[in-house]
């Protein structure tokens, strides 16, 4: 099986900021992604979430500091040798060739050929198929796909990877209620496995009922992380969403429940902390 007994951070990123041109999308960042732990990452759009998890993936270089992987920097990584540590579900579940539902999923078993760990395809394949409810889907050409399809045949695909780092961008967007708590219960399982698994979420409630770290990223910048009840509360949500609040708990896990205050309105939010008019 490609997820393997590890302790530690598996990925870290230290100091990294992120520019295109004079816009600093991310500003000095760190953050350690812990094997065996999932970390939420929360924030308003535009915050920066997905750009802080195309770095962790490789996929975009930081302008400053630096992305390791096991203490080495992510780049020194070859890519086949990259993909056999994480594997990343992107946002878009796009493909414009027909490929079937089943050549998508086998595709995440890709960087393993002509190693011993090909010889697990099957199992793999089909314990991907099996968690994420795809199975009547296989035949089915991948762009017919409704989007929660795709979404699910794609997580199947980062499944079957099989990788000790596991990064989620919004894995249950486009999912109905079941499905949304199926995933986060596979990324859940999977943590417990060994694997450390970062998820970008846009749902405050369900990133506090599945993880055991929340960070909370607002203009690029991280505000708050730690664990679920640390960080979310009433009045830090208010200031980074410019949302008033209520905050419940969970009464089978004591966890916080956040429940917008549809009646209380709250001056326009600005990211700088002050009140615009």
């Amino acid at each position: 099986m490609g997820v393997t007994a590890e302790t530690g951070a598996g990925l870290s990123i230290v100091n990294a900021s992120y520019r295109i041109g004079g816009t600093t999308i991310l500003d000095k960042v760190s953050v350690d992604v812990r094997c065996g732990r999932v970390l939420v990452l929360v924030g308003p759009n535009g915050a920066g979430k997905s750009t802080l998890l195309g770095m962790l993936a490789g996929d975009a270089d930081p302008t400053g500091g630096d992305v390791l992987l096991h203490g080495r920097p992510l780049g020194q990584w070859p890519p086949r040798e990259r993909a056999r540590r994480r594997a990343v579900l992107l946002q878009s579940n796009q493909l414009v060739f027909p490929f079937t539902a089943q050549q998508v999923i086998e595709m995440g078993r890709a960087p393993w050929i002509g190693t011993e760990e090909s010889a697990d395809d099957d199992r793999a394949i089909a314990r991907a198929i099996e968690a994420t409810d795809s199975g009547h889907l296989l035949t089915r050409a991948f762009p017919t796909l409704s989007g929660g399809e795709k979404a699910r045949v794609s997580l199947a695909r980062v499944l079957a990877q099989e990788t000790p780092i596991v990064l989620l961008d919004e894995p249950t967007a486009a999912l109905d209620l079941r499905h949304q708590e199926d995933v986060l219960r596979i990324a859940r399982d999977r943590a417990r496995a060994g694997a450390a698994v970062v998820i970008v979420l846009h749902d405050l409630s369900l990133a506090a009922a599945y993880a055991d770290e929340v960070m909370i990223l607002d203009a690029g910048r991280a505000v708050a992380s730690g664990s679920p009840n640390e960080v979310l509360t009433a009045e830090r949500i208010e200031a980074v969403y410019g949302l008033a609040v209520r905050i419940l708990r969970d009464d089978d896990t004591g966890r916080p429940l956040v429940v917008p205050r549809r009646g209380r309105i709250l001056p326009s939010h600005d990211p700088d902390g002050r009140t615009a008019t």
